[in-house]
């Protein structure tokens, strides 16, 4: 339920929770992860002795997904942001942070590695004038043309959260964002049983602070869970081999197969189909950029 690096509360098929270590044979240094054991992740517990009010997890049942980033400490390492979701949802905002575009791509692509459903949740439009309510809506409609659900909300205000209990229900939802963009505050707003420790985005940087800095899970109700993560910076692909990133763009994956060439990477190749389509403006040059960004694998932060 929760993950410190070196505590972690492990809930029981009877409800009740367990402080817990984890038995050094996971802390392997061959491990590609820099942790082990992930929120979202089903284990085995044994009870210590000698102290009763402390377990500790012995196994780690296979994961049925799980959404990853590269470390930022590691870079030949991964950081589990969740694992064994049903969905994933990422809030973004237009300002104050910004999320760009860049990076809700690489988070949707790293979500349609595991085939995790996934949408786009942008808050604070009590904050956006009206050039920038058409802009979002613009945005939302791309996202919207190639299967996503977007939605739009007001976490202070309480507005646009009609349809999210609905989208929620008998699930396990991770939450994912930059620092700032309001998951805290969305937690606390759907839940009275939540209470996120908040901040304001500094003036200054238009960037907000880490006020959660692990990530945890919360029961809504009777088999209804969501995972509030700390705030993203970046967010680097791992794990991931050249030939199969278009595969993880639903617009582009639609012409999987009918290329002339069949390594073709969608870059300059003669016969392309994907290249026709983005002539043809039926794939966005927005979300085609993404590809070739995440393809060279540079920053996110363009």
């Amino acid at each position: 339920m929760k993950s410190t690096g070196s505590w972690y509360l492990v809930r029981t098929d009877d409800g009740s929770i367990l402080r817990c270590r984890v038995r050094g044979k996971f802390k392997l240094k061959e491990s590609k992860t820099t942790n082990p054991v992930s929120v979202g992740d089903h284990v085995e517990v044994k009870l210590d002795i000698e102290n009763p009010e402390v377990a500790v997890i012995e196994n780690i049942h296979p994961r049925e997904n799980y959404v990853i980033r590269k470390s930022v400490h590691k870079t030949s390492h991964g950081n589990i942001l969740a694992s064994n979701v049903d969905q994933a949802i990422l809030v973004a905002t237009l300002a104050k942070p910004r999320t760009s575009l860049g990076f809700i791509d690489r988070f949707l692509v790293a979500c349609e590695s595991f085939r995790i459903p996934a949408a786009v949740l942008f808050n604070k439009s009590d904050m956006l004038n009206s050039s920038q309510m058409l802009y979002q809506a613009e945005i939302s409609n791309i996202f919207k043309s190639i299967g996503y659900k977007v939605f739009s909300i007001s976490a202070l205000e309480g507005t646009g959260l009609e349809n999210l209990e609905e989208l929620l229900k008998n699930k396990v939802t991770l939450v994912a964002g930059h620092s700032g963009v309001g998951k805290s505050t969305l937690l606390n707003r759907i839940s009275k049983d939540i209470s996120q420790k908040v901040d304001v985005v500094s003036e200054s940087s238009l960037k907000g602070k880490h006020t959660t800095t692990f990530a945890e899970m919360f029961e809504l109700s009777k088999n209804t869970f969501i995972i509030d993560t700390p705030g993203i910076k970046e967010l680097g692909m791992i794990d991931m081999e050249n030939w199969e990133i278009s595969h993880y763009f639903p617009e582009m994956r639609n012409f999987l197969g009918q290329c002339k060439f069949n390594n073709c990477l969608h870059i300059n190749e003669p016969g392309c189909k994907v290249l026709e389509a983005l002539a043809k403006e039926e794939i966005h040059i927005s979300r085609f950029e993404s590809y070739l960004s995440i393809l060279e694998d540079e920053d996110n932060r363009r």
